[in-house]
């Protein structure tokens, strides 16, 4: 979530403990992902009986859609320092966006792989009585079982599911995590089960750590915030602690739970809070008029059903939300089925939420192995990242250039006088504008000009927007992120003519923005940099 919700995303990012202590986020993921590739290359040599090195291995890292290209950029970063690639051997390493690879995985699922929510009405043609799963009930004994299909990489491209559908027939796959929801609208191409974005992903912070959220506020209203933020900081061990048990009982949340959720204290916070205050848990919940919490002998909080309930509903409602707004687009309004993907998916209140909402809408198919999709579908997109053939840009992306003036068109604040020609400033060049489709490896090209022939470096600055329309780059909205760097050593021949022009390509059809150049008089290849995270 930091790397998402940091607006200056550098590499000396900091993350702040519980403790309050900090450390360089570039720490954290390295360590992790160093630990990541160590634990894969032992298994996968157990498994084979011989020695895997890392040149074996094509890597494929996983990250929200939602997630802008600086966030990208740092964890390709951290997976080079942590030696799973190189910038010279970049394509060891994918980065694949989360419910891309679930909606990839999706496409193969067998009938006993899958459980349907059932709907009460006939749903764009299919009615009730073709549902696969017995509602939430079996959807959760389901999940239960966890049974996985260890043959998914060998069997057909296209599951039974999408013998149902013919050519253009869409879908919505709703990816819950921790952190984050993402949505992504996709078209199925048959027979080859290819797939088109429709509409560009999106998605906000509403995953399961929201519930958390809303837990440690009820800590604060009961025991007072001032001592939860001391426990926290005096006792981080003990507050990790305490959040390991709410998350096992918060997994036992049910809409038709009757029975309270106990969860248990640690003893250092019975003590420190005694300690911190004078008097004991016990005595705080009595005086803190929640009436849905009590005190357990046994030293536990005891829940009832509807507060636990009450912890769910605003993150619930944030997902429901935002789904509704998806549904009210055009390129959503016919799709066949929703697939209810990641960690949070597994919760029944959620699952229960999204039914009632959308259940006469479109067909809800949850995966058997819910929280095994996106790594199931990272593998998927490993074996062949070509598999989504038109995606849609999440921002338009631009320069700022010089135009000739136009008495009338731009404004006069913009004219520049130089050598006697009248130019235009911040003009904004559009490579390319929010929410359009654009095809895996179509090319946007451009020509630069370096000031003059013994220039050696071209830095070019990359301005965003949310907005389609704009003109200039001191328009509202637009901010500069990124550079462009064009490397010119080594690329002047014998004669240099007086006016050299490099030829620049960019793709924006991928998961990150690539791009590539030449110099149009030697033919030589320049060297391209994109940095959005040091610019």
């Amino acid at each position: 979530m930091k790397l998402h919700t940091t607006g200056d995303l550098t590499m000396d990012t900091d993350l702040t403990a519980a403790n309050g202590k900090k450390v360089k986020a570039l720490e954290i993921f390295v360590y992790a992902l160093q630990y990541f590739k160590e634990q894969a290359l032992k298994e996968l040599s157990d498994q084979a009986g011989s020695e895997f090195e890392n040149s074996d291995v094509r890597w494929v890292i996983t990250v929200p859609a939602i997630w802008k290209q600086p966030a990208k950029q740092f964890m390709r970063q951290a997976a080079y320092q942590a030696g799973l690639a190189s910038p010279e051997n970049s394509e060891q390493l994918i980065i694949a966006l989360e419910p891309e690879a679930a909606s990839i995985y999706c496409r193969k699922l067998r009938l006993y792989q899958m459980i349907e929510l059932s709907s009460k009405a006939a749903v764009n043609g299919y009615s009730s009585s073709d549902t696969v799963g017995a509602g939430f009930a079996q959807a959760k004994e389901h999940i239960r079982r966890n049974r996985q299909s260890r043959t998914f990489l060998v069997e057909n491209v296209i599951g039974e599911i999408w013998s149902e559908l013919e050519e253009g027939d869409k879908y919505v796959v709703v990816d819950s995590g921790g952190g984050t929801v993402d949505l992504t609208v996709h078209q199925i191409w048959l027979p080859e089960g290819h797939l088109k974005e429709l509409y560009k992903a999106t998605g906000g912070p509403y995953g399961s750590l929201g519930v958390d959220y809303e837990f440690e506020k009820l800590l604060c209203k009961i025991f007072g915030e001032d001592f939860i933020e001391q426990f926290k900081i005096k006792r981080p061990a003990a507050w990790v602690d305490l959040t390991i048990a709410f998350e096992s009982r918060k997994r036992a949340a049910a809409p038709d739970r009757t029975n309270p959720l106990n969860i248990t204290l640690p003893f250092s916070f019975i003590d420190y809070y005694k300690k911190f205050r004078g008097h004991s848990v016990e005595h705080a919940l009595r005086k803190s008029n929640v009436d849905f919490v009590k005190w357990s002998s046994q030293g536990m909080l005891r829940m009832s059903p509807d507060a636990m309930n009450a912890l769910f509903k605003p993150t619930i409602d944030s997902i429901i939300e935002h789904l509704r707004d998806l549904f009210q687009k055009p390129e959503v309004s016919t799709v066949k089925f929703l697939f209810l993907v990641g960690g949070f998916a597994e919760a029944p209140l959620l699952q229960q939420a999204v039914q009632a909402a959308f259940g006469d809408k479109c067909r809800i198919i949850i995966p058997q192995d819910v929280g095994l999709t996106i790594l199931k579908g990272a593998v998927l997109f490993g074996l062949d990242p070509a598999v989504i053939k038109v995606r849609r840009s999440p921002l338009t992306y631009g320069v700022g250039v010089l135009n000739r003036y136009v008495e009338g068109k731009h404004p006069p604040e913009k004219l520049l006088v130089k050598d006697g020609t009248r130019w235009c400033t911040d003009v904004f060049d559009k490579f390319i504008s929010a929410d359009q489709s654009v095809a895996l490896g179509e090319l946007v090209k451009r020509s630069y000009t370096p000031a003059k022939p013994s220039q050696l470096v071209i830095v070019i600055n990359i301005y965003s927007s949310e907005r389609d329309s704009v003109s200039f780059i001191t328009d509202p909205g637009v901010k500069k992120c990124g550079t462009l760097r064009l490397d010119l050593t080594g690329t002047s021949g014998a004669a240099v003519p007086a006016r050299r022009e490099i030829q620049t390509l960019m793709q924006f059809g991928d998961t990150e923005i690539k791009a590539t150049a030449v110099d149009i008089a030697t033919s030589r290849s320049v060297k391209v940099g994109i940095d959005f995270l040091n610019y």
